[in-house]
């Protein structure tokens, strides 16, 4: 999936109201932009997913707040 496709893939889940679909769309964009450095974009996804997560009462928002706290940001 390039970046333009996860964009309509974020989009699409919102219209949706798809919280599980949105934590995994918003990590899968955190992940991107890590692994190219860019960790200010990465936290920015990291947060959103993290809300969505907090929101929706879902498993992966321990490990979501952990990497926001790695990188300073909680």
């Amino acid at each position: 999936m390039n970046d333009a496709d996860l964009n309509t893939a974020i989009l699409c889940a919102h219209d949706l109201r798809d919280p599980a679909r949105l934590i995994g769309l918003y990590t899968n964009a955190a992940d991107r932009h890590e692994h190219t450095g860019d960790i200010d974009a990465a936290c920015f996804f990291l947060t959103q997913a993290y809300v969505f997560a907090l929101e929706a009462g879902d498993d992966r928002t321990d490990v979501l707040h952990q990497r926001l706290v790695n990188h300073r940001r909680a």
